[in-house]
């Protein structure tokens, strides 16, 4: 296990663990877009995925999940500090990535760059910004469930609140992949080679909206303990991280 009597030091093992990642999952993508001659991935079928090169691509994003989720697991000592941790990787892991990829070949040239995100169970598409955002929620909403891990018995507020943040996370996949499930009744092949022309702003910024929705009382709640985390000197509440 990599968790620690002192959360920062933890939270710190698992960002410079999602760092390295970053750069391995950037240089794989970037040898893969050069093999089949995709450096630039907003065009018709972005990632040739016939034959072996599309299954093991396929496993290859599996493996990515199974890897942010066996660290946070790793990194935390309960559900919600394990989930929290898997959160924070995924942020940074995403992040990084992109910064990668501008470092290696100098994509994105915009944040407003479209790019394919993601192949299971559908192609997303959505521009760089989209996800990017997502991910810096994600961070926020870790980083302060793991360094204020005293928290009162979730209420029915608190319930209604995740409950949102949940339907946010379902309209946000649905932006993600609302041209490949248009395509979908057309066949496999319309939808390999969609290629989306708008992306739909309102709705994604609802969603956003909602997912953040859990944010502002948590750090209310969580002041003083976050306080105490943060501040050099001081001792974190006792707690399970």
């Amino acid at each position: 296990m990599i968790h620690s009597a002192n959360p920062r030091t933890t939270w710190l093992l698992v960002a410079i663990f999602a760092i390295a990642m970053a750069w391995v999952e950037a240089a794989v993508v970037y040898d893969l877009r050069l093999l089949v001659d995709r450096l630039e991935p907003y065009q018709p079928n972005p990632l040739p995925i016939a034959g072996a090169l599309g299954n093991i691509e396929l496993v290859r994003e599996v493996a990515t999940l199974v890897m942010l989720s066996a660290v946070g697991a790793l990194a935390g000592t309960t559900l919600r500090a394990r989930i929290a941790y898997t959160a924070i990787a995924f942020g940074i892991w995403d992040i990084f990535y992109y910064a990668s990829l501008k470092v290696m070949y100098g994509w994105p040239r915009s944040l407003f760059d479209w790019d394919v995100l993601f192949l299971l169970p559908l192609p997303w598409w959505g521009p760089v910004v989209a996800p990017m955002s997502i991910a810096v929620l994600m961070i926020a909403l870790g980083t302060i469930e793991t360094l204020s891990p005293v928290r009162a018995p979730a209420g029915r507020n608190e319930a209604r609140l995740w409950a949102a943040a949940a339907l946010g996370a379902a309209l946000a996949l649905y932006t993600f992949m609302a041209d490949a499930l248009r395509a979908l009744p057309q066949g496999a092949e319309a939808v390999r080679t969609v290629l989306p022309v708008t992306f739909n702003w309102p709705l994604f910024v609802v969603a956003l909206v909602l997912m953040a929705a859990p944010l502002a009382p948590l750090i209310v709640t969580r002041i003083p303990s976050l306080r105490a985390a943060l501040v050099p000197g001081r001792n974190a509440p006792s707690g399970s991280t």
